[in-house]
């Protein structure tokens, strides 16, 4: 009979002998999950951020915008902050040059930025897929542009496994997020609870893709499919709240990235206890007395 082996939390290994392994590496039938273009559920759409397609040269970094301000001031008005699952999690500081309403006049006398506009053009031309080339014409432009116009909540597409979370959470629109994240227009406190519940990401380790030894969250094939629970009123404000004390929890450590509120070794008391609250609300339906 075939064997699974689970690691548990004290380092040790536990070998079981089970009837049958299937595709996803676990004791059950062969049911595959395929990815659907909407939510299996009456939920916001899951967005993918958009592409640039620039071989880097509307990206900036930290000392390259100021470079850029330096010898162009007007510039500074069209560059934002560019974040991608890199940028979001690690909180690394990244820009690039958004131009969506630069009008010609203004392009043509910001000269480096002129020369960067150049660049992009050169490199979609060379480019062997006729869809990019043509965006060649439009070389001051993201080729894919889907940045939201209200508050969202950002989900990495790339997370290590070593996290119990994906760590999520909300930005506003003048962050403009690259296609390596996924976003959910309008995403509120309720959505954010339900999706940094152990219930999803259970549901996240047996269906997502790998890159290596990480998670890749998929919003056509994890989200999508996820079974997101009917509630009334009162559950949902408990959801609510829980969600909002992990934020809250969380902003007590206004250095800490999220890679180190979500390192298992030494993630915060607090936001341990908040997670696990928001945990027991969805899978009971009510808080507890017990100390957390």
């Amino acid at each position: 009979m075939p064997t699974i082996f689970k690691t548990n939390p004290d380092g040790t290994i536990t070998a079981t002998e089970v009837p049958h392994i299937n595709a996803y590496l676990i004791n059950g039938p062969d049911v595959f999950v395929e990815s659907r273009k909407k939510p299996l559920c009456n939920v916001p759409p899951m967005i993918k951020g958009s592409q640039p397609t620039d071989d880097g040269n509307l990206i900036l970094s930290p000392a390259e915008r100021d470079e850029l301000i330096k010898k162009c001031s007007p510039a500074e008005k069209y560059i934002r902050r560019f974040i991608g699952s890199e940028e979001f999690i690690n909180n690394k500081i990244r820009y690039c040059l958004w131009l969506v309403d630069c009008p010609p006049n203004e392009l043509r006398k910001m000269l480096p930025i002129y020369e960067r506009i150049k660049n992009v053009k050169q490199f979609r031309l060379q480019s062997k897929k006729g869809a990019t080339r043509k965006w060649a014409d439009k070389a001051w432009l993201f080729t894919e542009n889907r940045q939201p116009k209200t508050d969202f909540v950002v989900v990495p597409a790339v997370s290590g496994e070593s996290r119990k979370y994906i760590p999520m959470g909300f930005m506003t629109p003048d962050i403009i997020v690259s296609n390596l994240v996924s976003f959910i227009p309008d995403g509120n406190l309720y959505l954010f609870g339900l999706l940094n519940s152990v219930v999803h990401m259970a549901w996240m380790r047996i269906v997502a893709g790998r890159l290596g030894i990480s998670y890749r969250y998929s919003g056509t094939l994890v989200y999508n499919n996820f079974p997101f629970i009917n509630t009334d009123s009162k559950r949902r404000a408990k959801i609510e709240a829980a969600a909002q004390t992990i934020l809250d929890a969380r902003a007590k450590y206004p250095d800490s990235s999220l890679a180190d509120l979500y390192d298992e070794n030494v993630m915060p008391i607090e936001l341990r206890a908040a997670h696990r609250a928001n945990m027991v609300i969805l899978i009971l339906g009510t808080t507890t007395k017990k100390k957390l």
